[in-house]
């Protein structure tokens, strides 16, 4: 149980099946549509679930490293997006359509988002993660299971200072990673 990030495919992108994102997709499509912007559509052979992890540490540190470093409108739109797009654009996108756990869902670009994590790791001087890989939850237990802190003791730095910050500042980087890589959408499930 708990909250998860999570990749979604293109079955699910456009399903209206519970679970299914298909009412949020076509909204979407229509907020882009009035931007002069192309629908957004997942690459069709792309099935998801390479992509998961769990929000289990206190954000509180991050709050505080978000509040240090980027404005109020770059905090917005880095942590407080309920779905992820690899599309970049100038402002998130609210839709009148409930998600995972909000009546609006709020859609931010990815290139913002990674931008915006990659100022925070720089500002933290975040070293690198483990390998991209296709198991789900890998961050998660890097950090949880005890490599973060073995790194923390050989690799000292104030990223170490505040493991559970450094945490969320690696999610968000690799969400963002991840999505314009993929070409799919993140979400809080």
């Amino acid at each position: 149980m708990g909250v998860y990030l999570v990749d979604v495919g293109a079955a699910d992108w456009r399903a209206e099946y519970e679970g299914g994102y298909g009412e949020i997709a076509s909204a979407l499509d229509e907020k882009l549509t009035a931007r002069g912007l192309p629908a957004y559509e997942v690459p069709a052979a792309w099935r998801g679930l390479e992509f998961g992890e769990k929000l289990s540490p206190s954000m509180d540190g991050f709050v505080e490293l978000c509040r240090a470093h980027l404005t109020r409108d770059e905090e917005e739109t880095l942590c407080g997006w309920s779905v992820l797009v690899p599309v970049p654009l100038d402002e998130t996108v609210e839709l009148p359509v409930g998600s995972a756990y909000t009546d609006m869902t709020v859609v931010a670009g990815a290139p913002q988002v990674l931008a915006l994590a990659q100022r925070l790791a720089a500002a933290i001087g975040l070293p690198p993660m483990p390998p991209v890989s296709r198991a789900n939850l890998d961050l998660t237990n890097w950090f949880l299971d005890g490599q973060a802190e073995e790194t923390a003791a050989a690799r000292p730095g104030p990223w170490a200072e505040d493991l559970d910050a450094a945490f969320y500042v690696a999610l968000y980087l690799r969400a963002a990673q991840h999505s314009l890589r993929r070409g799919c959408p993140i979400v809080f499930s």
